[in-house]
């Protein structure tokens, strides 16, 4: 069993696509930021962690990290991946990479999680409880939302800004990024036409398509102010853009919603989304 270090995504990617497209669901995340990388994004000046762990028989393990964010880890086959989780451990112990946190489909992130806590004498705990949903077909049947979906325009910046930040607190508990981070992020998302509004006479949702793989495509960044709650502004939005995606080729959409949160997920059921895994997030301290 060899672990293979990577400091191009292209490299990264020619190793282990074919291998992770056989659960590109699963892997839409690791798939979708790597292809962003590839294609010349960069989230921040801190250099990338790619990892691959290969034996015999092919590819066993994947994980990447983009500082000052946390690793990710794939989902590649059914066999035991503690052996090839220890080797991603302690390449990253040994070259003093921090890890802030790991986040994959359950199993893979608690081992991760454990191994992690036994190299490092770190703690570890479940930070962050998602489920992964996938969608083929929108079944919503009707539009109980007044209003309609469009393209976020270029001078509601400030007003997007302030509510990914607000999201980021709803989701993570604390805001990811700064102020000037966030509009940044969003005008730049604005003008490559990723950020979507609910228009009910100015807007009154917000969400976002992300990270294309080669047969989908993410839904995310969905949000409502509170005092806009309770109307099916989300539902509405999350239907219509979802519909809109699968029109323009794409075979399913992907979403990941708080598993701590049974309104929200009953309600991307009833738009289509089928439960695929658990995907949690385990902070070290």
């Amino acid at each position: 069993m060899t672990l293979l270090g990577y400091t191009s995504p292209k490299d990264f990617l020619a190793t282990t696509e074919k291998e992770l497209e056989k659960q590109e669901v699963v892997n839409s995340l690791v798939l979708g930021i790597a292809r962003r990388l590839a294609g010349g994004h960069s989230f921040n000046d801190n250099p990338p962690y790619f990892a691959a762990v290969m034996d015999g028989s092919g590819l066993i393990s994947a994980a990447f990290m983009t500082p000052p964010y946390g690793l990710v880890l794939a989902a590649i086959g059914s066999e035991d991946v503690t052996p090839a989780l220890q080797l991603i451990a302690e390449d990253l112990y040994d070259n003093g990479w921090p890890v802030p946190d790991v986040n994959g489909p359950n199993p893979t992130s608690e081992i991760f999680a454990r191994i992690w806590t036994q190299i490092t004498g770190s703690k570890s705990k479940l930070a962050i409880p998602q489920l992964l949903y996938e969608l083929r077909k929108v079944t919503l049947s009707n539009q109980r939302a007044v209003g309609q979906l469009r393209l976020a325009d270029a001078n509601e910046g400030d007003l997007l800004a302030e509510w990914l930040l607000a999201f980021e607190q709803d989701a993570f508990g604390r805001q990811m990024r700064s102020a000037e981070a966030a509009f940044a992020f969003i005008e730049k998302s604005i003008q490559v036409e990723n950020v979507y509004v609910w228009h009910d006479g100015a807007p009154v949702s917000m969400l976002m398509r992300s990270r294309p793989t080669r047969h989908g495509i993410t839904v995310n960044m969905v949000y409502t102010p509170p005092e806009l709650r309770r109307r099916g502004y989300a539902s509405a939005s999350v239907a219509a853009l979802s519909q809109l995606l699968l029109d323009e080729g794409f075979e399913f959409c992907t979403l990941f919603t708080d598993a701590a949160n049974p309104t929200s997920n009953k309600i991307y059921t009833q738009i289509g989304y089928q439960l695929v895994c658990k995907f949690d997030k385990y902070s070290f301290e």
